[in-house]
């Protein structure tokens, strides 16, 4: 089956831009298939109507040409889901829309595999756009004007973006330098000499991918995890958990864990920076927090020392995702502190606040052969540490 550029928006509104851009690409010699995401079940003259579209929702088109907006909007989005998933033949995807066009199609786009070239045009596309891209590689373009036509400025605008995603299509692999197995770990600055030590120790055998624990930062790792580009992780920077339960700005989604469970890639984790909430910068914690334990790690990012009650549900919350895990799980505990911050004579340092959050870990996981944890007399960027993540990971790897 030859692969075809997907040119998608919502038809009954922007038929003659889609078509602009589908007939651009078809000049260069490439196969397109229009794809209409009409919330009015309009018998679109395209290779995909917007009712086929509808039928991939799980409650079928009916659930998707309500006739109100809202709904019709949120269900066409999953419908497209769907229906995106579902395809063999996808080259490339170009998306055309205001606000509800964009909240259509990019959910779709983020869950097509890393690589898959994804192009949304928007005029959404100059502001926060964190929601659309997600973790995935979504490049958004600016359309400047409003999508409502075609006139000297969408014509550039539409055309560039058109001749862009016909090259990102055309691209053929490459013989690469990158030829050792890719494996994912999560660094915070107040884990860097652990992580820097396990990437030292590894790099020889393995393409080592460091990822900011920013929140994005682990979803991103688990997205290459789902779409088969990283064969293991060592994820000793979970603080992404505790800023998800309790409000900070670096969150984790409710998914955290959930590629490691999907996939049963190899898996080392540890507690890494689970001492902080973070928000940004002093007057943006929240007024019931001011009492608490605050430390200004930069002029944008304030710092807040987690309790002992707070790391007993944390503790127990990553526990009972690792449980749903069947594949080769590794668990360390570093005794002697989680994050530079969490050491004798630093701010953090509270071994009260730190046993609560090992003892609900230790009390929660359910331990076999294939999950384990470990408690270590050491602190997380001790080399000793290192050195056991290390051969921990390189043990479940070989296995």
């Amino acid at each position: 089956m030859s692969h075809s550029i997907y040119v998608v928006g919502t038809y009954d509104t922007k038929a003659q831009e889609i078509d602009y851009v589908a007939d651009i690409i078809r000049s260069l010699g490439k196969p397109i298939r229009i794809v209409s995401i009409s919330t009015t079940e309009e018998d679109d003259p395209v290779a995909v109507p917007s009712g086929r579209v509808a039928d991939h929702h799980a409650a079928g088109r009916g659930a998707v040409f309500t006739g109100d907006r809202g709904s019709a909007t949120k269900a066409m989005a999953e419908a497209f889901k769907a229906f995106l998933v579902a395809q063999t033949d996808v080259a490339a995807i170009i998306g055309l829309g205001g606000s509800g066009g964009t909240g259509m199609i990019t959910p779709a786009m983020q869950a097509l595999p890393v690589g898959t070239p994804k192009l949304m045009v928007s005029t959404m596309a100059a502001g926060d756009v964190g929601s659309y891209v997600g973790p995935s590689d979504i490049t958004m373009m600016n359309s400047v004007t409003d999508i409502a036509g075609i006139n000297q400025i969408s014509e550039k605008v539409l055309g560039n973006a058109a001749y862009a995603v016909a090259g990102m299509a055309d691209r053929k692999p490459t013989g690469t330098q990158y030829d050792k197995p890719a494996i994912g770990l999560t660094m915070f600055g107040v884990t860097t000499p652990c992580v820097t030590q396990c990437t030292d120790d590894l790099q020889s055998h393995y393409e080592c991918l460091v990822f900011h624990a920013t929140g994005i930062g682990g979803q991103s790792m688990e997205k290459l995890a789902d779409s088969g580009l990283i064969a293991g992780v060592l994820d000793l920077t979970t603080t992404e958990v505790v800023d998800h339960l309790f409000g900070g700005v670096l969150a984790a989604t409710e998914d955290r864990f959930g590629a490691i469970a999907r996939t049963g890639i190899p898996y080392v984790g540890s507690v890494g920076a689970l001492d902080m909430i973070n928000f940004g910068g002093p007057a943006t914690v929240p007024d019931q927090h001011q009492n608490r334990m605050l430390y200004e790690h930069n002029p944008q990012v304030t710092l807040m020392r987690t309790t002992a009650a707070e790391n007993v549900r944390a503790g127990a919350w990553i526990a009972e995702k690792l449980n749903a895990c069947e594949g080769p799980v590794t668990f360390l505990i570093p005794e002697k502190g989680v994050s530079m911050l969490d050491a004798p004579d630093m701010a953090f340092h509270d071994p009260a606040a730190d046993k609560a959050l090992f003892d609900a870990l230790a009390d929660t996981l359910v331990q076999t052969e294939r999950r384990r944890l470990i408690t270590l007399p050491y602190h997380i960027n001790d080399p000793e540490f290192s050195a056991v993540a290390c051969a921990e990971f390189r043990s479940l790897m070989e296995r």
